[in-house]
């Protein structure tokens, strides 16, 4: 099928985009990869009468360190979160989970900012903001704010995001020495999205045990969410592999699995708890290395 008709705009900076979305208002639609908007547009579910593309903005492209942050603008690909050296020296679960995505199509024509925002329930990067507690900047007409990972994703392809607001960029706390991660998924065989994908952060004490745990979970629910009784279950637990085993176990505990012809429900469940298992045993791994 072909598009309703619309108009394109390139924003030429942040301020030129916002005044643009302004302007438009709920006729508008912000355009970056492209690769989730072009096909709803195809199928008529979205029908913008403006669109607003903000990949040629400078500021939204750059990857930088600020204030002991590592500062990710919105329109950074897939492929450059993955490959910068920046990334892979602080943010090496960011920059696995980035070179995890689609294909190398997708990968350097997605952008961070547009998976954030779309917020697919099978998506890679929620999973992997979660963990890392990544902060993500809005801006729009007059002013801008910051909304921590925890608070951004609602609910399943609904985010925090207002209307007239910008997401711009994505701030992360460099990954400490001696602390392990992992991102592990279970990949559809055609697009490469999550069936079900857990990210996990762990540091341990100079006697093995957990001194901190967080993992992050995609693919499951109608929303990328912390597994908050895995990690309170490990809080100064031994990091042994039957430990491991029996808190993962919690993984699905309350969540609405979902359930397609891809995965029932049930078994949505059961790669939760088995990935979430071998996402932390990597991560100990790797902080006991």
């Amino acid at each position: 099928m072909f598009p309703s008709q619309f108009e394109y705009h390139r924003a030429a900076s942040i301020k030129d985009a916002l005044d643009l979305l302004k302007q438009f208002g709920d006729d508008a639609k912000l355009l970056s990869g492209g690769h989730s908007l072009i096909p709803m547009m195809k199928l008529r579910l979205a029908q913008p009468a403006h669109l607003i593309d903000v990949t040629k903005i400078a500021e939204l492209r750059a990857i930088s360190e600020s204030h002991g942050k590592i500062v990710i603008g919105a329109a950074a690909t897939h492929d450059t979160v993955a490959n910068s050296d920046l990334v892979r020296a602080k943010l090496g679960l960011l920059a696995e989970a980035a070179a995890a995505i689609g294909d190398v199509q997708v990968r350097n024509r997605g952008t961070i900012g547009g998976s954030l925002t779309h917020a697919d329930p099978a998506a890679d990067y929620p999973a992997t903001a979660l963990a890392l507690e990544a902060e993500i900047k809005l801006d729009r007409d007059g002013g801008s704010r910051a909304v921590k990972a925890a608070d951004f994703f609602l609910d399943l392809m609904t985010t925090a995001i207002q209307p007239g607001e910008l997401l711009t960029q994505v701030a992360f706390a460099p990954i400490p020495s001696g602390t392990g991660y992992a991102y592990l998924k279970y990949p559809h065989p055609a697009s490469g999205f999550a069936i079900v994908g857990v990210a996990a952060i762990a540091a341990l004490d100079r006697s093995g045990k957990f001194a901190n745990l967080r993992v992050g979970v995609t693919g499951l629910g109608p929303k990328a969410f912390r597994a908050t009784a895995v990690e309170a279950a490990l809080a100064g637990k031994a990091a042994d592999a039957a430990t491991i085993a029996a808190a993962a176990s919690k993984t699905a505990d309350g969540v609405d699995a979902l359930g397609d012809i891809h995965a029932s429900s049930e078994y949505r469940s059961e790669l939760a708890r088995v990935y979430a298992r071998r996402a932390i045993q990597a991560a100990v791994a790797r902080a006991k290395a």
